[in-house]
């Protein structure tokens, strides 16, 4: 004889459970706690990757490169990319102090390996043309001259945007490839300075 019921009855193939007991609810939470330190060991080791081996925070010291660059402002360096395109003239590249390897330095990029290079009174001429840099606003200009020299192989030669307050390749001559370790890519602080670098 059928009897009614008011308890609900489960659908057809819901399973129905008892509610975890102490011991078992501490197990989930054990495994719930596994799993997250897991996540986070590789969330670590994939950002290590990456700093190590492709981006590079770093803070700029000096105002060399300004108004490109402020002191104190902080910047991604791409670390990788030279492995995949050539160095260019206008990059913004981080390297090693030729005369002290120990520290380093970030210049722009203005002549190659066999460009013929010379300053007149401030002008940059770069095989024989005179080179627009529209990154160097005249408050930041100086009248220096260097005399015509051409970019060893390998080497390429580098100024501050800030010519008047600038060592660069004017004083510590044409840098070698080896030096160079990356490319400013993108500024992240201060925050009106965030984006890409220029």
């Amino acid at each position: 004889m059928p009897v009614n019921s008011t308890e609900p009855t489960p659908a057809a193939g819901t399973r129905v459970s008892a509610p975890p007991t102490g011991a078992e609810s501490s197990s989930i939470r054990r495994a719930g706690f596994g799993v997250w330190v897991r996540d986070l060991i590789i969330s670590l080791a994939i950002s290590a990757f990456i700093i190590i081996f492709i981006y590079q925070p770093v803070k700029v010291e000096g105002t060399s490169m300004m108004p490109s660059l402020e002191d104190q402002e902080r910047i991604f360096v791409n670390k990788f990319v030279y492995r995949l395109e050539p160095i260019e003239r206008g990059d913004i590249v981080v390297f090693r102090y030729p005369r002290d390897p120990s520290k380093s330095y970030i210049k722009r990029v203005v002549a190659m390996a066999g460009d013929r290079i010379r300053i007149d009174g401030g002008q940059v001429y770069v095989n024989d043309e005179a080179v627009d840099e529209d990154y160097v606003p005249p408050a930041y200009t100086d009248a220096r001259s260097y005399p015509e020299t051409e970019v060893p192989a390998q080497s390429y030669f580098v100024l501050g945007d800030h010519r008047s307050m600038s060592n660069d390749s004017r004083d510590f001559g044409p840098v070698n490839q080896s030096f160079i370790y990356g490319k400013a890519v993108f500024g992240y602080w201060p925050m009106d300075k965030v984006g890409r670098v220029r």
